[in-house]
């Protein structure tokens, strides 16, 4: 069976009401494909607004971070228990943001997803490597640790998307070419036939996040294992919906 394309906006940090309503405005008028999984991720005191103004029914919203207890005296943190308070079924977790300026390791990230999982949150659980370890040859090894970490957990597969996305691709404007991106892709997918199954490998999907634009999503959209995109900048913009229809 085909995997479903994917199609995921990380707002970030980004944005006020004025400007949530121009994106829930184009939102609303142009993302109603029933092909493609659409899921945004506003800041954190948007949730709900952004989710009680999409009356597209094809897109779903997302938090950028959850913590890895249901509550207690974690200041600044939300839990999976919140969001599904607030009918939020997806979260991202492992974003090379929160690896790398945060300082989040491995296992927190993992223990982060279980919970997520166990509560009934979806995630897109984000790998990649920095530009020093792509050019010293560990990107196998970065990934494949990265991913080792929730492979060791025993987690349920089919509520997670695997969010490939190259650290020295976010936001600098480069991108991996198609064949660069479809590579690690290929090399993911492996991993998991390897270490969980065929049927994992063969069904979850793996998305590509790293700079994507309305004018390199198509032919990236081509690749065979490239299932969707987790989008920064761009997810901001009207062009969105071009990516979002890229397989078109």
């Amino acid at each position: 069976m085909a995997r479903r394309f994917f199609v995921g906006g990380n707002w970030k940090m980004n944005g006020d009401f004025a400007s949530v309503d121009g994106i829930v405005a184009f939102l609303n008028q142009s993302c109603d494909s029933k092909a493609v999984d659409v899921v945004v991720a506003p800041p954190a005191p948007y949730l709900a607004y952004v989710k009680e103004k999409l009356k597209c029914g094809g897109v779903q919203v997302a938090a950028q971070n959850s913590y890895k207890v249901a509550k207690g005296a974690f200041t600044g943190e939300i839990s999976p228990a919140m969001l599904r308070d607030l009918g939020i079924n997806w979260v991202i977790l492992g974003h090379s943001e929160r690896r790398h300026v945060f300082g989040e390791s491995d296992a927190l990230i993992a223990d982060k997803t279980v919970h997520a999982l166990e509560s009934g949150v979806n995630v897109v659980f984000c790998i990649g490597e920095k530009l020093e370890e792509r050019e010293a040859g560990q990107t196998k090894e970065v990934n494949f640790r990265q991913l080792q970490s929730v492979v060791d957990r025993n987690i349920d597969w089919s509520r997670v998307v695997i969010a490939y996305e190259p650290v020295w691709a976010i936001g600098t404007g480069k991108t991996a070419s198609p064949e660069q991106a479809q590579e690690v892709h290929e090399w993911i997918r492996q991993f998991l036939q390897d270490k969980v199954g065929l049927d994992v490998a063969a069904t979850t999907r793996i998305i590509y996040g790293g700079s994507v634009t309305a004018d390199n999503c198509v032919e990236l959209a081509k690749k065979p294992d490239i299932d969707g995109f987790l989008v920064g900048g761009a997810s901001l913009k009207p062009d969105f919906v071009k990516i979002v229809n890229a397989r078109d």
